[in-house]
């Protein structure tokens, strides 16, 4: 029989959003009354740079979290509970003030947040007090979608071909969350203050709102609705930095300001009225789900290669390695696309998807950097990261990950750039310097007459640099550098299916 409370508390993390909300939900289906509680955890903050658009925008989500709920229940006191603290402690110290039995929230997969949630579930546990952790960040999770063997996929196409099987065509379940208004216990007077300032939390604005980055539910329905107009040529536009062709639903999928329920449902409903670019779409968003499932069954993938045998391969390291890695994070490799690429990153907090691969495989598989380096910085810039996403990614790149790419499958930067920015509009907008050199010049401006160049205005070498390894040696010295692991057997299609 299902086990009913008087109080209950819903520990809001990644999911800042009343609609389709699962843990909320269930709380209002076993509580007759409901505390929402968010922790800005001191655990991770204290460790972020004090400009950081990553903690502006959960900062503005959890003021719009906070006014719909006071709107909701009618009373100024009945609100969001925030808190500024360590969450581990905090939670627990919380429920037994509020003389709750249960605490609710959504099941995370990353390391940190399970041993979190182990902790405050032992803590929770001591105390006679309950936790309950639903599935609310994708579709399947863990070992829902297991090969016929049992084993959890470690290639994505058989992993998508099971995952559409399982849904038979029919958009997942939404929560509902009407019972809401009636159920939303007021704040005690101890926790009745204001979301704290972003300045009070220790943290300054960042350029977020000149980007035309909001947080909050709303800006993500506003960003979706925009989407819904070009959604159909997805699949002809996303690989194009230079248009208007991704979704731009990153950072709210990954603070949860939308449901994932709600996008795949919309990614059918299009999908099934014969849209490619909706199908593109959906590949997406069940490779999201794909690499959630890698690092919830293969935790190792956090520290180490998917395929141990990777872990063999010789980096680069030294003064000159460290050399190259800077004028990579500061886009000063003398490859245009890769340069404006982290510029892009630098100034906005944003890679469009196509450059990820570029900028990532450039790292890797020209300048012979260990992976990790270049997911760490991407985990402390991009404002949609995601450990699983980022982490498959890089080691996609790397080849040393889940269905990567062939270890000699090396991006030429040059082709990607007369390929997918042809005219060299992304190029000119993050590198402003090469804007008046031509549409065949400016992807590799090394190859440029002395004529081309002054016309330009460009001095190589000052106002922009040579590039810092040739792409064929480069690519000879990766081929070498992996000979190790060619030699070494290959993990079996069976196992990795």
């Amino acid at each position: 029989m299902t086990k009913r409370f008087d109080t209950g508390l819903v520990w809001l993390r990644r999911d800042l959003r009343l609609n389709d909300h699962a843990a909320l939900s269930l709380a209002l289906e076993r509580c007759k009354r409901v505390h929402c509680v968010f922790v800005f955890d001191r655990s991770i903050l204290d460790e972020l740079p004090r400009s950081d658009r990553r903690v502006e925008f959960i900062h503005e989500s959890i003021i719009h979290l906070d006014a719909e709920l006071n709107l909701l229940s009618g009373n100024p006191a009945g609100g969001l509970i925030v808190l500024h603290d360590f969450s581990a402690k905090a939670i627990p110290a919380l429920a037994a003030v509020l003389c709750v039995q249960c605490v609710f929230c959504s099941r995370d997969y990353e390391p940190y947040a399970t041993d979190r949630d182990a902790t405050v579930q032992k803590a929770l546990h001591h105390q006679g007090i309950a936790m309950e952790m639903v599935k609310d960040h994708v579709i399947f999770e863990q070992r829902e979608v297991l090969t016929q063997s049992g084993k959890p996929y470690g290639v994505f196409t058989p992993y998508m071909k099971a995952w559409l099987a399982l849904l038979h065509d029919t958009p997942p379940r939404q929560h509902s969350c009407q019972l809401l208004a009636g159920a939303l216990a007021p704040r005690p007077a101890l926790y009745s203050h204001a979301v704290p300032t972003l300045e009070k939390l220790g943290f300054s604005r960042t350029n977020l709102h000149s980007l035309g980055i909001r947080g909050g539910s709303a800006a993500a329905a506003k960003v979706l609705d925009d989407f819904w107009g070009r959604i159909d040529t997805y699949d002809q536009t996303r690989n194009f930095p230079g248009i208007k062709g991704p979704s731009y639903l990153g950072v709210h999928l990954r603070f949860g300001t939308i449901s994932i329920r709600q996008l795949v449902g919309i990614a059918m409903q299009r999908k099934l009225a014969q849209s490619t670019g909706a199908a593109t779409w959906l590949a997406e968003l069940i490779w999201r789900d794909f690499y959630f499932q890698i690092v919830a069954n293969y935790p190792h993938v956090s520290m180490r290669a998917f395929k141990p045998e990777y872990d063999k391969i010789a980096w680069q390291t030294g003064a000159q390695a460290d050399a190259q890695f800077a004028a990579w994070r500061q886009g000063l490799t003398g490859y245009p696309l890769v340069d404006a690429a982290m510029n892009q990153l630098n100034q906005t907090g944003y890679m469009h998807n196509r450059l990820r691969m570029v900028a990532g495989s450039f790292l890797v598989k020209h300048l012979g950097l260990d992976w990790r380096r270049g997911e760490a910085y991407f985990a402390e810039k991009l404002n949609d990261f995601d450990l699983s996403a980022n982490n498959g990614g890089w080691q996609w790149v790397s080849s040393s990950g889940c269905d990567a790419q062939p270890y000699f499958r090396i991006f030429n930067p040059v082709s990607q750039s007369e390929k997918f920015d042809a005219e060299g509009k992304f190029i000119k907008r993050y590198l402003p310097q090469l804007s008046l050199l031509d549409a065949r010049s400016i992807h590799a401006p090394w190859n440029a007459s002395s004529v081309e160049l002054a016309s330009a205005n460009v001095i190589l070498g000052h106002d922009y640099p040579h590039p810092i390894v040739d792409h064929a040696q480069a690519r000879a010295t990766t081929l070498q550098r992996y000979a190790v692991v060619r030699k070494i057997s290959q993990l079996s299609t069976a196992d990795a299916q």
